[in-house]
């Protein structure tokens, strides 16, 4: 029985409107998979980027050394390549250079045939009131379970 990887991006959702959703494949070596299955990684604190090859690159994002790794273990906040079709990534770059978007990764998860997948979107970042809106929304949802649940 092989346990499901599922590591979520909470903030995104809140300070990010999300366009546009794309599921990705990572470039991984030995000892960061390993890591990965055990669910030591995060990817609050991540975003992805275009290098000058327009290749995509996860920035930021945290895979713990593996435990019973030796030498071969790996540096944990390196940038990994992520891995999407040519005219996905021509896309991608084309609405980040001139719409002023961003990309940001919202879950990481291994799939049935065991390679790790990136869900990452295309986002636009959300302003102050923005943010206290969805907050005074979510505040009324609550109120009116509580009263609903009463009768």
């Amino acid at each position: 029985m092989q346990k499901t990887v599922n590591i979520l991006n909470k903030k995104a959702k809140f300070q990010y409107e999300i366009l546009d959703k794309y599921s990705a494949g990572i470039v991984l070596t030995g000892t960061e998979i390993k890591s990965i299955r055990d669910s030591k990684a995060s990817i609050t604190e991540s975003f992805c980027e275009f290098n000058t090859k327009n290749e995509l690159f996860v920035i930021n994002m945290t895979i713990q050394e593996y435990v019973y790794g030796n030498y071969y273990n790996h540096a944990p906040k390196a940038e990994r390549k992520l891995l999407l079709n040519k005219k996905e990534l021509k896309k991608l770059e084309k609405e980040v250079t001139n719409s002023g978007l961003t990309i940001i990764p919202l879950r990481l998860f291994v799939n049935e045939k065991g390679y790790a997948k990136l869900d990452i979107a295309l986002a636009k970042g959300k302003k102050l009131f923005d943010k206290r809106e969805n907050i005074k929304d979510r505040d009324n949802k609550r109120d009116l379970d509580r009263i609903k649940k009463n009768f």
